[in-house]
């Protein structure tokens, strides 16, 4: 987008391989190589046990809808894009974190708790967001 003000996440080590993931399309999360818990925020060590032995892995990008806000109050450089979907997503993984919804009206209507959905990535300066939206349907 010509003249794009929205802000542009700046990996650090620990989120390198994350952001490098998302640019490739994928959804990377940890994985602790002693009691098998997936960990989202990127971290140094499991919540679960402890361990130190933190392993990267590819999700599978489906997720389901835990918990959202519809948004009306323009913020710096996404005043264009009010209302908008702010949400915690449940991955089949077992973490859940914060993203967006696209593709999908800012209504209550269309946003059931637990609705089924898949990550999508949005180009963002030279990164990559992990957005989700409604798991679309064969032939859709």
């Amino acid at each position: 987008m010509a003249g794009d003000t929205r802000p542009v996440p700046v990996p650090t080590p620990a989120t390198r391989p994350f952001w490098d993931g998302a640019k490739a399309g994928e959804l990377r999360l940890q994985r602790c190589g002693d009691c098998a818990e997936h960990v989202f925020y990127p971290r140094g060590g499991c919540p679960s046990c402890g361990s130190p032995r933190l392993e990267w892995t590819t999700a599978s990008g489906r997720a389901r809808l835990s918990s959202y806000v519809i948004n009306h109050v323009p913020a710096p450089g996404f005043a264009d894009e009010v209302p908008y979907v702010i949400a915690i997503v449940e991955l089949d993984e077992g973490p859940r974190m914060v993203t967006n919804l696209v593709n999908v009206p800012p209504d209550p209507r269309a946003l059931p708790l637990d609705l089924r959905l898949e990550v999508v990535f949005e180009p963002r300066g030279d990164q990559a967001l992990p957005l989700f939206q409604p798991v679309r349907e064969a032939g859709s």
